[in-house]
């Protein structure tokens, strides 16, 4: 999460919200938040209920839970996904970023803001 919070404003300036969901209690993610002075949305999900929804994979044998990341676009289709193989696989945030721009160019181009 410190690398989203680091390029925070890049994703801002693209019209981007991250939302991170997490198998921790309420509590536990409002005090990791406020200690870490996290800007984006955490959602608690100790159930479990977004994270099996979206096919979070779990791995018991590599501490449990793995990192998955997606974009989601503002009509609510899933237009990126990665699912990690280790705690430590999380694509770059130049490579999200790009795709982002990317998206919100075919928006422009869907409603005829920019001809090709």
């Amino acid at each position: 999460m410190a690398q989203l919070r680091r390029d925070y404003q890049e994703f801002v300036d693209r019209d981007t919200e991250i939302l991170v969901v997490g198998p921790d209690s309420r509590s536990a993610f409002e005090d990791y938040w406020t200690k870490n002075d996290l800007p984006f949305i955490g959602l608690p999900d100790p159930e479990h209920r977004v994270a099996d929804l979206y096919g979070q994979q779990v791995k018991w044998l590599k501490a449990g839970r793995m990192p998955s990341m997606m974009l989601i676009d503002k009509v609510g289709r899933i237009r990126f996904k990665h699912y990690a193989n280790s705690m430590a696989d999380i694509p770059a945030n130049q490579t999200i970023l790009g795709f982002i721009d990317r998206m919100n160019e075919e928006e422009l181009v869907g409603t005829n803001h920019i001809s090709k």
